[in-house]
């Protein structure tokens, strides 16, 4: 999801109260996108100095080989009709495979084993001894409690803790506990003993041995063992340490026999390990990813036929839970018009009647693991002149922006990137006026790409690993979701939007600094096109990515869908 990089108050939590970050998907139904063939002539960092930015330090597991990025395309086009005619007999050409590719993964069959509980315990474990070397004792966890709503006797919804989920894959049950021994590299699962006033209404929980046959662990326990195991393990070792995480460990649990305590490294050690995911994750993204998809299809088939915002979030989640996926990954954003222009518009309750776009940011969770993916499309079926054209302009952000991905790539760069196309297009629509090169130094393009380009997805949306700043004093970057290189194996959304939200953009136009490089005269053509936005989930590898997401994103598809249903 995006993050706003808007600088009229200096409180974050203000732009994302009124904002609400965003997200954006990318290719589908097999359209290949032009290859990768300008040969990098800069390396990342002169390419941020050029632009003024000063190169940040790593922050990843591993750190890969610095990697150029490919010389920017000039845009010379300045009409907007030949601009979007050019662009679509483009795409119907024959063209060169990129380092992208759609996935092609047995998701059935990936998934018919365990989830790969022991080895994440181990790839954490080997995490802190990293970071402690020699470091010996145990990982505990406790799992989420059941609780109720304060005012009623009816449950807060479900939410396994993303942490326990990773080391015991138990994602349904409560009141659970874990321990992992680092020296023998046993797991224990604790699982509540069975409750007969609780047996009444809920029914019989999973037994010690269905919990043993279900989930990746070496012994399940009652939860009665909890602390006569941790003394044991304790008093053999009373030198080793219980790794735990602060605020997360309930009052009656002992650690007294232990010799060391540590609260703090295991949060990070397992944030670290999530940002690299293994076959078994990928397939639960691409999982929820089919679901979404054939939601987000069935949408497109439904809008002509809708009269407000609610009915197509109904639709959407409606399809999901027909195909098992009962949890959304977050709330659906459903902005027809120029509610658009809203990042993280929830209201989802508006008339359609007399509105151009319809951006829809949805996504169905799948065993915990997230989609995210957003599309924008002509209610009426057919795109306007400068819907048209806008929209071109973000689908060629990101087609772009996915050419550049590959292992070591700076996340930075490719955000850059994504400005740089943005303001050719702005340009040649002649919304903007002036250089590339100056209105990016002045950072006006934020006016109308105020979040970040992408964040990694996984158990949460917003995933773990990025490293953020959102303190940095470049609105470029403040709300970049991800500040490192991208690891073989990270999942990351790629979501570059172009928006026109006049609480935005109008102290810009007062601005001398920003108004000088924008038409205003021109800009009011385009506010009805509210906002659009197009996000797809990827896969880095070592020389390209995999595209998670196949939900319809050609305009000239998505147009005979609409027109067709």
């Amino acid at each position: 999801m995006p993050a706003v990089a808007l600088n009229i108050r200096g409180s974050f939590r203000f732009c994302t109260a009124v904002f609400r970050l965003t997200r954006l998907p990318i290719h589908a139904q097999g359209r290949t996108a032009l290859r990768y063939i300008h040969t990098a002539t800069a390396t990342i960092t002169r390419q941020a100095s050029s632009i003024g930015v000063a190169p940040r330090p790593e922050r990843s597991l591993a750190t890969p080989p610095s990697l150029s990025i490919r010389t920017p395309r000039t845009i010379t086009t300045t009409a907007t009709a030949p601009r979007v005619r050019a662009q679509a007999q483009a795409r119907k050409q024959p063209q060169a495979r990129m380092a992208t590719t759609m996935a092609k993964i047995d998701v059935d069959t990936v998934l018919k084993a365990k989830y790969p509980a022991k080895a994440h315990a181990a790839r954490v474990a080997e995490y802190i001894r990293s970071k402690m070397p020699g470091a010996t004792g145990v990982l505990f966890l406790e799992g989420r409690a059941d609780c109720l709503l304060e005012d009623s006797d009816e449950p807060i919804p479900f939410r396994q803790r993303r942490a326990f989920m990773y080391l015991t894959g138990v994602d349904a049950a409560a009141d659970c506990a874990f321990i992992y021994d680092m020296e023998t590299a046993k797991s224990t699962l604790f699982i509540p003993p069975v409750d007969a006033e609780s047996v009444v209404w809920a029914g019989l929980p999973l037994s010690d041995q269905e919990a043993l046959a279900k989930y990746d662990v070496d012994e399940v326990l009652p939860t009665s063992e909890l602390n006569p195991q941790l003394v044991k393990l304790g008093a053999s070792r009373p030198e080793s340490t219980v790794f735990a995480i602060a605020e997360r460990v309930s009052d009656g649990v002992t650690f007294l026999e232990f010799g060391n305590k540590n609260f703090s490294l295991l949060a990070e050690a397992i944030d670290e390990c999530r940002v690299v995911k293994d076959e078994f994750e990928i397939a639960l993204i691409r999982k929820a990813n089919i679901i979404s998809g054939e939601a987000h299809r069935k949408v497109l088939e439904s809008v002509k036929g809708a009269k407000n915002e609610h009915e197509l979030e109904g639709v959407f989640i409606g399809q999901c839970m027909r195909r098992g996926a009962k949890k959304q990954a977050y709330p659906s954003i459903v902005a027809s018009g120029r509610a658009a222009a809203t990042l993280h518009y929830v209201h989802n309750d508006k008339d359609l009647g007399g509105k151009d776009l319809l951006l829809i940011d949805a996504g169905a969770e799948w065993r915990t693991y997230a989609s995210d993916i957003t599309r924008t499309f002509p209610i009426s079926g057919r795109f306007t002149e400068q819907s048209r054209a806008i929209y071109e302009i973000v689908l060629e952000m990101q087609d772009k922006c996915i050419s550049m991905l590959r292992a070591g790539i700076e996340w930075d760069s490719v955000h850059v990137r994504a400005h740089e196309i943005a303001i050719d297009g702005l340009l040649s629509l002649g919304i903007l006026k002036g250089e590339r090169k100056e209105i990016l130094a002045a950072r006006t393009s934020t006016a109308f790409l105020p979040h970040g380009l992408g964040h990694y997805l996984g158990m949460d949306t917003h995933d773990t690993g990025g490293h953020p700043d959102y303190k940095d004093p470049d609105p470029l970057f403040r709300y970049l979701r991800v500040r490192r290189r991208l690891p073989v194996g990270s999942v990351v959304t790629v979501e570059p939007g172009i928006y026109f939200c006049e609480f935005i953009i109008r102290p810009y136009l007062k601005d001398p600094k920003h108004a000088q490089y924008i038409d205003e005269k021109v800009l009011d053509k385009y506010w009805d096109v509210g906002g659009v936005r197009i996000e797809d989930n990827l896969v880095i590898t070592e020389d390209g990515s995999i595209n998670l997401t196949d939900a319809v994103k050609d305009p000239d598809e998505m147009e005979k869908i609409i027109l067709g249903s």
